[in-house]
């Protein structure tokens, strides 16, 4: 007779794992998108909109407040890359990839998915405001004003959160972890360097409820 030896069971590492504590659910996520679609058909009533989303971490959020609104949208991308060092951006910028198409004269929200210092998103309102588009706003799924380096107007906002390296629900770190379907905070033990994945930045003038995350 032979002993039957039992593997033991293997641990697969989880993205989940590496979070710390999450910081937004997705029910949370999905009622402050609902909230903010609202507003926006409010706010441009018998207009059409172009949402311009910030590749690549505004993915998500753009797609999500396309689906959560009525109004007659299109969509369009821009890519940019800011250069610094790890933790800081200058706010030298480079346009990895324009607009497909042209907003002279059309209704332009700018979509986001985090604001840091502002200096990445003072960069495209000065360019795409040269484009004489018919209005330009702003909307942020998060806002960290304890990182401000430049006043930059946020219409639209759906969390203002403390300054913590956030990941989950298109924001990476090292390009994984935006298929996560909340926003979490990462263990400080998964990255040696901390460092500012800004997409973008924004402008607030209250147009629209802003959840406070403590």
């Amino acid at each position: 007779m032979h002993d039957i030896q039992l593997d033991e069971p293997v641990h697969r590492h989880s993205l989940r794992d590496d979070i710390d504590h999450i910081l937004v659910s997705e029910d949370e996520l999905q009622i402050s998108i609902g909230n903010v679609a609202r507003q926006l058909e409010e706010d441009y009533e018998g207009k059409e909109l172009v949402l311009v989303g910030v590749l690549k971490g505004a993915v998500m959020f753009i797609v999500d407040l396309a689906r959560s609104t009525q109004l007659p949208v299109t969509l369009d991308f821009m890519a940019v890359a800011s250069y610094g060092a790890s933790t800081e951006t200058s706010g030298i910028v480079r346009i990895l990839k324009d607009l497909d198409n042209s907003i002279e004269g059309k209704h332009v929200l700018i979509v986001e998915d985090i604001i840091d210092s502002g200096l990445t998103l003072n960069y495209i309102l000065e360019t795409l405001r040269t484009r004489n588009p018919a209005s330009l706003k702003v909307c942020a799924l998060l806002n960290k004003p304890a990182r401000r380096r430049v006043d930059v107007p946020v219409n639209y906002i759906c969390f203002n959160i403390p300054d913590e390296f956030v990941v989950g629900y298109g924001l990476d770190y090292n390009q994984i972890y935006r298929n996560l379907p909340f926003v979490g905070v990462l263990k400080p033990e998964v990255y040696t360097h901390p460092s500012e994945d800004e997409s973008g930045d924004g402008e607030a003038d209250g147009t629209a409820t802003v959840t406070e995350i403590d």
